[in-house]
C-alpha cells in the first residue's frame, strides 16, 4: 500500500492543469483531464473514499463529452485502499417505456469483472419532475447509490452522524416480534426507544442545487449533503477523498468542509472552474474534532 504522502500536498486552490502527462499529482486540487488518464497517475491503494456521479445514459449533454465507466471502475479498483469505499450516484434512462439498466449492469460489471463487492445499494429519494409521469408512467422520485467495497469490510465506518430522529424517541413501547427463519415469531419485548435511529437504506435529499446559483451552472448537480454524509461515515479523519467526475465540485467542497484531503478530475474546463470557484468560498468546519 502506498501512503498518500507520495502525492504532493497543496494547501491552496491553484490554477487548473490542461496537460495529461503529469508525473505527479497534488492533493486538494481539481484537475482538468480525463479521469481514466488522471487515475493512472495515482499510486496503488492511496484513496480512502470515492463519491461521484458519472454522466450516465446521455440524460444530459455535458458539452458532448463521453466516458468509459468500465475503464473508470478498473482504475478505481487499483487506487482504492483495502477496505475503501466507492459510492456512485446512478439512474437509468427510459426509452420507449423501458429502462436502460445502466445502474444494474454497472453493479454486475464492477463486482463480477473488476472485483468490487456491493456493500449496499442506497436509494437517494428526491422529488422527480412532473413531466415524467404526466400520462404514461410514474414520476421518478429516486436515484440509486450503489456502495462498492474493496476488501473484507470497510476500513472506517461511523454511521452515528447519519442517524435520524426516532418518531417515538424517549417512549417505552412493545415490539420486536420478528420472524425466525423457520417462520415462527420471536416474543415481543418492552423497551425504551432511542432518541435517534439508523436512517436505513432510503436517504432523503430534496435540494440538488442547494439554492447555490454557481452550482446550478452545472447541468446535473447533486446535493452537497450526499458526499458530506458519505465522508462522515466512510472516510477516516486523515483520509483522501476522490471524485473522478467532479462536476460542480460538491464532493471536493464537502471534503474541504470536513477537513479531509481531496482530489478531483473533470474533462470539462468549464466545470473545473465552477468547482474551483466554489472551493475558494468554502469554509472549513471547525467543531468536528
Amino acid at each position: 500500500m502506498h501512503d498518500i504522502t507520495n502525492i504532493k500536498k497543496s494547501v491552496n486552490i491553484i490554477e487548473q492543469v490542461d496537460s495529461v502527462s503529469l508525473s505527479d499529482l497534488e492533493l486538494d486540487r481539481i484537475y482538468h483531464m480525463d479521469c481514466v488518464l488522471g487515475l493512472k497517475q495515482l499510486p496503488e491503494q492511496c484513496v480512502d473514499l470515492v463519491v461521484t456521479s458519472p454522466p450516465y445514459d446521455s440524460i444530459r449533454t455535458y458539452n458532448g463529452y463521453h466516458f468509459d465507466l468500465h475503464a473508470t471502475g478498473k482504475e478505481l479498483w487499483r487506487v482504492m485502499k483495502e477496505g475503501g469505499i466507492v459510492a456512485v450516484v446512478l439512474q437509468d434512462q427510459t426509452k420507449k417505456f423501458g429502462k436502460s439498466l445502466t445502474t444494474f449492469k454497472t453493479i454486475i460489471d464492477w463486482c463480477d469483472n473488476i472485483g468490487f463487492k456491493l456493500f449496499e445499494c442506497v436509494i437517494y429519494r428526491k422529488h422527480g419532475p412532473e413531466g415524467a409521469w404526466w400520462k404514461g408512467r410514474f414520476r421518478v422520485d429516486h436515484e440509486y447509490m450503489p456502495i462498492f467495497l474493496t476488501g473484507e469490510k470497510p476500513q472506517y465506518f461511523n454511521k452515528e452522524p447519519l442517524k435520524v430522529l426516532s418518531k417515538h424517541g424517549g417512549k417505552v413501547m412493545s415490539g420486536s416480534g420478528s420472524r425466525r427463519t423457520d417462520g415462527s415469531t420471536n416474543p415481543t419485548v418492552r423497551r425504551a426507544i432511542n432518541e435517534k435511529k439508523c436512517r436505513g437504506t432510503i436517504w432523503d435529499y430534496l435540494m440538488a442545487g442547494d439554492k447555490d446559483p454557481l452550482k446550478r451552472m452545472h447541468p446535473a448537480p447533486f446535493p452537497d449533503k450526499i458526499p458530506y454524509d458519505f465522508i462522515q461515515c466512510f472516510c477516516p479523519p486523515d483520509g483522501l477523498v476522490l471524485d473522478p467526475f467532479v462536476g460542480s465540485g460538491s464532493t471536493a467542497v464537502a471534503a474541504k468542509k470536513l477537513r479531509r484531503k481531496y482530489i478531483g478530475f473533470d474533462i470539462s474546463k468549464e466545470y473545473c472552474r465552477i468547482a474551483e470557484r466554489r472551493l475558494r468560498h468554502t469554509v472549513i468546519e471547525t467543531s468536528l474534532f
